[in-house]
């Protein structure tokens, strides 16, 4: 297997950089654009389709271990990690972005107004996954590229930095990671819509923008990390694994030793939250 990484491998490598996606220069964006690319053109587990069907179809694995527990920071901390690293084998210097949806709605980058065949944009659909979606129930047919209906009528607003800021100021990490993963939905409904890949948790992680989306959730518990020093999932799940990347929970909890962090690249209500001593490190 392809995710099965050792965070003690990687903690002597300089610190990786994740940088706010709308903030990316032309080369950091081509970098990206390049190592998705070549995640798409691979067929075994160490590319894209094989990472996208972890989250749901046609492997349900994140849908039922990920949500709606206290795992669901740990399980999308470890998701992005493997997946990072894997883009990573292919372009060695590439990291994954994030999308600051509480100041942006989706960034340039992740649409095709000036980049028609941008992999950002849309990716292909597992065609086993669609098959396994539409003979649901209900069933849900979509088309074999992923789509996006930002900001329906009906849909929640994007969250706002003032519901960010509440949320580090939370000392509990149940009552965190369970307000936390509210915000997230709002943030995957707003941005599929009615009929987009992104509404719809077994069949999100196919569009591009759910990396970005979730190294941003990432970055929040990050932040709230630096705040609320020591604090940390129930002590009876730290060292419960983390299927299938290799990893226990008690391993995903400090970021560097994974190998990166969260650049500042824009004032926000999140930054000015964290630890002064730590400004040059906050993150998603």
């Amino acid at each position: 297997m392809a995710v099965g990484f050792s965070p003690a491998t990687h903690a002597a490598s300089p610190v990786r950089w994740r940088r706010n996606a709308q903030f990316l220069t032309p080369d950091q964006t081509g970098l990206l654009r390049e190592a998705i690319t070549k995640s798409l053109a691979l067929s075994d587990d160490r590319g894209y389709q094989y990472f996208a069907g972890v989250h749901g179809l046609p492997m349900p694995i994140g849908c039922s271990v990920a949500h709606g527990t206290p795992y669901f920071l740990p399980w999308h901390r470890a998701y992005l990690y493997s997946f990072e690293r894997s883009l990573m084998d292919l372009v060695p210097t590439v990291t994954l972005p994030w999308w600051d949806w509480t100041v942006h709605t989706i960034p340039d980058i992740y649409t095709a107004e000036n980049a028609p065949d941008n992999p950002l944009a849309s990716a292909p659909v597992d065609p086993r996954a669609l098959q396994q979606a539409k003979a649901g129930n209900p069933p849900v047919d979509l088309p074999a590229q992923t789509v996006r209906f930002p900001g329906q009528p009906g849909s929640p607003p994007l969250p706002t930095a003032q519901e960010v800021a509440a949320l580090l100021d939370i000392t509990d990490y149940l009552d965190f990671t369970s307000q936390l993963e509210n915000l997230h939905n709002n943030v995957h409904v707003w941005t599929g819509g009615a009929g987009g890949d992104m509404y719809y948790i077994y069949l999100a992680a196919f569009d591009p923008i759910f990396w970005a989306h979730h190294a941003m959730v990432d970055r929040i518990w990050r932040l709230w990390q630096q705040r609320h020093s020591g604090a940390t999932p129930p002590a009876d799940i730290l060292d419960d694994a983390l299927p299938p990347f290799g990893l226990t929970v008690r391993q995903t909890l400090n970021v560097t030793t994974l190998g990166y962090d969260y650049a500042v690249t824009t004032a926000s209500v999140e930054v000015d939250s964290a630890p002064a001593a730590a400004h040059a490190t906050h993150g998603h």
